[in-house]
């Protein structure tokens, strides 16, 4: 039996329309205060959910009640946040 001729596949290479303008290295890095500022703000959050267990409800702010909760798990979503855009 014969055997089948080879034929080699051409590269392919996106049209210049579809092609991405920026590349990785063009990107700029974040800055230096992006996460010292989240990372601050998730010891805080924490911090703010030990004292106000700690202190049976009376600390850091009495008469917010259980908006201390919020406070403090606000403060670690927002270093989230943050961390989302993190280069």
């Amino acid at each position: 039996m014969p055997k089948s001729q080879v034929r080699k596949k051409k590269v392919y290479t996106p049209p210049t329309d579809v092609r991405p303008t920026t590349t990785a290295a063009s990107r700029k890095p974040s800055p230096v205060w992006l996460p010292i500022t989240a990372v601050a703000l998730i010891v805080a959050g924490i911090g703010w959910l030990v004292v106000y267990y700690l202190s049976e409800q009376e600390y850091p702010v009495a008469s917010w009640q259980y908006w201390n909760l919020a406070v403090g798990f606000g403060a670690m979503v927002a270093s989230l946040v943050l961390l989302s855009r993190w280069r």
